[in-house]
């Protein structure tokens, strides 16, 4: 299910649209003031690093100076 983030022109509140398919702008209302008037905002998207009982032998540890305990800022 696609999300898309938007700004609201007139109050200027961001918020997130969940569309259930293919982004229908029509259906896309300020949750705050209810205007119809907004600017779709890029996305980030989120990104999966590793996973459950992969080998972590490739210097990934704060010995080695990689990402510790959310220091990279992806955890």
């Amino acid at each position: 299910m696609p999300v898309f983030d938007y700004r609201c022109q007139d109050c200027s509140r961001t918020y997130d649209v969940f569309h259930k398919g293919k982004e229908i702008v029509d259906d896309v209302v300020c949750p705050s003031c209810g205007s119809p008037k907004h600017k779709k905002l890029m996305s980030v998207p989120m990104v999966s690093v590793g996973s459950a009982g992969a080998d972590d032998s490739g210097g990934g540890s704060c010995e080695t100076g990689g990402c510790c305990g959310g220091a990279c800022s992806v955890n």
